[in-house]
């Protein structure tokens, strides 16, 4: 309890002036959510003078210029999403981390101060927005699994009166066909880690979140088809908007 009291108390800390962060604008009903890609799954995003930052990722080249987190938002314990090296290099002075219990185990003790376990199904208000934590994992289901049911976390963030939907490491599975009412959602779509762009699409087509960003689609075999997600959505469902944004700079 002592833990969670401190997790809160940093967060309504958080300064009155946050930094400039460019990036795509959502209109919330707090002003706007503002999303920027970073790298492979991770991004950034700033509402109401927040940080957060989800997965991060790729080294001090693509942090250097970016705002410090307020939040920390982790999925599961791979290194492109629990990235040690990345976090040594942020400036985490302020920050709290949200994570599952598999990802807390392997954290260093530094990065504990301010943290929250969050597993499958459970959920936490902080200053000005929930998050709640849904499964993400590999079909058909086996103990080993690159991602087996209930060690990560997908995400459900409701900022401003938008669901945000963060899938993580997962295929298709039916906690994710069944979301509803999500207006932002973050998919990923690389086998053999997660799923084709096929799957990714069908299930986009399920769930019909307003706004959808391919994101985390770089696998064994290159990056995935991500103009072919687009269109296949689109021949699906000419309401939902594919956003296609630069998350591999060239050389990677």
């Amino acid at each position: 309890m002592k833990n969670f009291l401190t997790f809160v108390i940093c967060l309504a800390s958080v300064s009155l002036y946050g930094q400039e962060l460019e990036g795509d604008k959502i209109n919330t009903d707090k002003g706007d959510l503002i999303i920027r890609p970073v790298q492979h799954g991770s991004f950034v995003m700033k509402w109401d003078n927040l940080i957060i930052y989800v997965d991060p990722y790729g080294g001090e080249e693509f942090y250097n210029e970016l705002p410090a987190p307020d939040v920390i938002i982790i999925t599961d314990i791979h290194g492109d999403h629990m990235n040690k090296t990345t976090l040594e290099i942020l400036d985490v002075s302020k920050a709290s981390f949200i994570v599952p219990k598999a990802v807390e185990e392997q954290l260093d003790e530094k990065f504990k101060t301010n943290l929250k376990i969050l597993n499958n199904g459970e959920s936490v208000k902080i200053v000005g927005f929930d998050i709640l934590a849904i499964p993400m994992y590999n079909l058909p289901e086996s103990e080993d699994s690159r991602h087996t049911k209930g060690r990560g976390n997908g995400y459900v963030l409701t900022i401003g009166g938008k669901k945000v939907y963060i899938s993580g490491d997962t295929e298709d599975i039916p906690e994710m066909r069944a979301l509803r009412n999500i207006d932002i959602a973050f998919v990923c779509m690389n086998q053999p880690f997660t799923m084709e762009v096929e799957q990714a699409a069908d299930a986009v087509l399920e769930f019909k979140p307003d706004i959808v960003y391919p994101y985390h689609y770089r696998g064994r075999e290159g990056l995935s088809d991500v103009k072919k997600f687009e269109s296949l959505v689109k021949e699906g469902d000419s309401n939902i908007e594919v956003r296609l944004r630069e998350w591999y700079k060239p050389q990677n």
